[in-house]
């Protein structure tokens, strides 16, 4: 089999998974933002994730089915405090040195976050500042990262897929406005949260976030592992949720490990700074640096076929 032909079958099996993906569900993207959205990029992986699902293909999922979760719901009362007494210091906040990829745009619209954890083991930030709640999280190894997530008020959301399907999302509402104008859409279906009660997602359809209120929103914000019908899948998402998890890690504090994927999205930042600055401060020299290098690359793509002439 040639070269051309393997890639000719792995851009076509791309296409397909994008297009089930994108076809999921009754809200989408557009299609071209859904083609390099970073949930197009793991279409493929997904499609495999759904096609051994053990739960059922809709927005919501039912809670009862879900009875490891209870801990947390009968808990909420504690970890409502430790998560008041983390905002009350100032721990729940956003990315101070843009080493969050993750959720890079959310920050734009005043969401925070304080990680407890991440796809492997609890923050020590989290050890140190809210003991109780990861004590609890340490007792359900199905949830694979966990957070307090503050949405301010009047703060939007816009629509998106997250990426992984290995996962399902977890809300527990712990400080809430109790309002229906404080609420997600999932598919285009709508909750609103309240203090004490929880909800289980599939956070791979489309679904965007208001707080349409004067108050501020904090829940427990969980990935689940996703229940899968054999083994061999449940193996093969937890090391690739543990690689993933373990790329995009990030720190509450200065000194915590920041994963590959996030340390290359703060140079990229840092690239972006000076790109900036340059253009202002040369903007003729820009443009034809700019020039340049696109014909040098140009060049650099045409050199095999020219030696072959």
């Amino acid at each position: 089999m040639s070269f051309r032909l393997i890639l000719a079958i792995v851009a076509v099996l791309y296409l397909a998974s994008v297009l089930y993906v994108h076809w999921r569900g009754r809200e989408r993207l557009s299609f071209k933002r859904q083609l390099v959205d970073h949930s197009g990029i793991f279409a493929p992986y997904n499609v495999l994730m759904y096609a051994f699902s053990a739960t059922p293909a809709r927005p919501y999922l039912d809670r009862a089915a879900f009875a490891h979760l209870d801990a947390l719901r009968d808990g909420w009362q504690g970890i409502r405090e430790e998560a008041l007494h983390l905002f009350d210091e100032g721990y729940i906040r956003s990315a101070e040195k843009h080493n969050d990829a993750s959720f890079s745009s959310f920050f734009k619209e005043g969401w925070k976050r304080f990680y407890l954890k991440w796809y492997g083991e609890p923050l020590p930030s989290a050890h140190a500042l809210c003991p109780n709640t990861v004590a609890l999280l340490e007792k359900i190894p199905e949830v694979k990262a966990a957070m307090f997530a503050l949405l301010p008020p009047g703060a939007k959301l816009n629509p998106h897929r997250d990426p992984f399907a290995g996962s399902l999302r977890y809300h527990l509402g712990l400080v809430t406005p109790n309002s229906d104008a404080c609420r997600i859409f999932v598919d285009g279906e709508e909750y609103s949260w309240r203090d004490g009660e929880d909800v289980v997602f599939d956070e791979t359809y489309v679904h965007w976030a208001e707080n349409g209120t004067d108050q501020t929103r904090v829940i427990l914000f969980c990935d689940v592992e996703r229940p899968l019908r054999t083994p061999v899948l449940r193996g093969l998402n937890r090391v690739v949720g543990r690689v993933l998890g373990q790329a995009t890690a990030t720190q509450n504090v200065g000194g915590e490990r920041v994963g590959a994927i996030n340390r290359l999205y703060g140079l990229a930042h840092q690239a972006g700074v000076l790109r900036k600055r340059f253009k202002r401060a040369t903007p003729r020299l820009y443009k034809l640096t700019r020039v340049a290098l696109v014909l040098a690359l140009a060049a650099w793509l045409a050199l095999p076929w020219l030696r072959g002439i």
